[in-house]
């Protein structure tokens, strides 16, 4: 109360006295997603929050603090950079390059083609083979993309969702080719299709039968993959698409929700795969709500899994999260300001207790990064790790009130809106409605209403802007890709064994029909050289073709 008291007097004399002199800037102060910020925080702000059950200390629940008791003290995030594009050989190179200059985890980006389920010889594949990531259509890309990469000693993120499993597939087949077991494998697939219908609209098949066949993975890789991630829950779509920082939490974990759920009603023990569900936050430029997010986040979902899905180990309760600086925030103007700008999110999300980190490069608005942008985004996260002193202390931002105020913020207007979409009977069923597309839509509107009004600055876009761009230079990609690609999938369908080939994508049809797991026919399919095109084209036999109703 004594605080509240001077809280008081201090609203009515210093404050009043200086608003008077000099009045606010504006007049409401709020967050990137809206929250509404007082004009000073104190402790009397969060009368009722209890430190040991809303904070409590790292490595012990609710994990607010960070999943594991020494955070960065133990060992720094892994220094992630996306890599992918043109060839099969070029992608090999730059993931030679990127090892050699200190990455610790390799990502890994496919072309459109290969996200679709087409083939390079397809004709919806013309003019995109090799042109936003790498091009596959067969085991053989993927023998050449890690080529001379020891599999069992290097972690492997793959961005890829409707034809995830294939690709899955074809990591396990080229490892077996170098002698290195399935359950030594270390990486994370994504395998999100529920934020591809809400948001990045890569798809093949519907909804439904989509999310079955990502739940096939996390069973498989349960029994057969232990140190492999099956799923990689991804807000980072979500938010590139518009969403707030609230709704980007919101809609991924209830995407998360929907994969236990389903899980769980197959039979499957919640203990035998929660501990691998990851999760993949977008870090944008609100640098205190952006902590608050990753913090919220770990709360929410260990009380989720403890009291909603009766998890009983740890590491169940866990959320562990990769974070990558927001591409919607990069500017094509004055493009070296992207490099302040990356520093910042790469630093909140230090700060947020980050199990990995992706840095974008200043370039990414024209082009896919050169070689020089992207050792520049790597020494941003490394200058952060060992020059910042982020890595001496574990959440060090907990106990400001500013930061403890908006994690509980957060928290509690995320979990209205999960809430909401639990009335509407969960994840699926919202995206089937178009629930979470429309209420993107609607933030992305307002967003960009207002930039356009100069209500909300943008450096470089509607303020302090430049009468000359700088010029920076930019990766050309060779023409010649797609005649390679080709000519390597002619020669592979040439030389294969058609009669293992059609046998093999009947196994894949009848897993496919039966509801079986359709992950080891796939895998079996792959070996024969069964191409991304022929298993996706059995999926679109069996399931039908989705297509959006365009309600937005």
């Amino acid at each position: 109360m004594a605080i509240l008291k001077e809280r008081e007097r201090w609203t009515a004399e210093e404050l009043a006295q200086a608003l008077v002199k000099l009045p606010r800037r504006r007049e409401r102060f709020q967050t990137d997603s809206g929250i509404p910020i007082p004009d000073v925080l104190d402790p009397a702000t969060r009368s009722e929050a209890d430190y040991l059950r809303d904070v409590g200390y790292p490595g012990r629940f609710p994990f607010t603090r960070g999943p594991h008791p020494t955070m960065y003290r133990g060992r720094i995030w892994t220094m992630r950079q996306f890599a992918g594009f043109g060839s099969p050989e070029q992608t090999n190179a730059r993931f030679k390059y990127l090892l050699a200059h200190g990455v610790t985890g390799l990502s890994t980006a496919f072309d459109m083609p290969a996200l679709m389920g087409y083939d390079a010889d397809h004709l919806m594949s013309r003019g995109e083979v090799g042109r936003e990531g790498v091009a596959v259509s067969s085991l053989r890309d993927f023998e050449l993309i890690f080529d001379g990469i020891p599999l069992a000693e290097i972690t492997t993120s793959m961005t890829i969702n409707a034809t995830a499993v294939i690709a899955l597939a074809m990591y396990v087949a080229v490892a077996e080719q170098q002698g290195v077991a399935r359950a030594r494998l270390g990486g994370t697939l994504q395998n999100d299709m529920l934020k591809e219908y809400i948001a990045q609209k890569e798809w093949m098949i519907p909804p439904g039968p989509a999310v079955r066949i990502n739940c096939d993975l996390i069973e498989f890789c349960a029994k057969e993959m232990p140190r492999w991630n099956p799923v990689s829950v991804s807000g980072y779509h979500i938010r590139e698409a518009g969403a707030t920082a609230v709704q980007e939490l919101a809609f991924t974990i209830a995407d998360g929700i929907e994969y236990v759920r389903q899980c769980v009603a197959r039979g499957l023990d919640v203990d035998a795969f929660a501990p691998r569900i990851s999760f993949f936050w977008d870090i944008h430029n609100d640098f205190f709500e952006e902590v608050a997010k990753l913090r919220a986040a770990r709360r929410i979902w260990a009380r989720l899994m403890r009291d909603r899905f009766g998890a009983r180990k740890t590491e169940s309760l866990l959320l562990r999260a990769h974070a990558q600086t927001a591409g919607v925030s990069l500017t094509a103007q004055q493009p070296l300001n992207n490099v302040a700008r990356v520093a910042l999110q790469a630093f909140a999300a230090a700060l947020g207790g980050a199990q990995s980190i992706h840095t974008n490069s200043l370039d990414e608005t024209y082009a896919l990064p050169t070689e020089e942008a992207v050792t520049v985004a790597l020494r941003t996260q490394q200058i952060i790790a060992h020059e910042s002193g982020a890595d001496r202390v574990v959440d060090p931002l907990a106990g400001s009130h500013y930061v403890e105020w908006l994690t509980d913020e957060v928290e509690r207007r995320a979990l209205a809106i999960v809430a909401r979409i639990d009335d509407m009977g969960g994840m699926l069923r919202a995206v089937e409605r178009g629930w979470p597309q429309q209420e993107i839509a609607e933030s992305a509107y307002g967003w960009q209403r207002e930039v356009e009004r100069g209500e909300r600055t943008v450096v470089g876009v509607n303020a302090m802007r430049a009468d000359q761009e700088p010029a920076i230079p930019t990766l050309k990609l060779d023409e010649s890709v797609q005649a390679s690609q080709l000519e390597r999938l002619r020669r592979v369908k040439a030389e294969r064994s058609a009669a293992r080939v059609a046998d093999a994508l009947r196994a894949v049809e009848r897993a496919s029909r039966d509801g079986a797991n359709v992950v080891r026919p796939v895998v079996e399919a792959v070996k024969v050289y069964a191409t991304l095109g022929e298993i996706s084209d059995v999926f679109r036999k069996v399931h039908g073709v989705y297509r959006d109703e365009g309600r937005i």
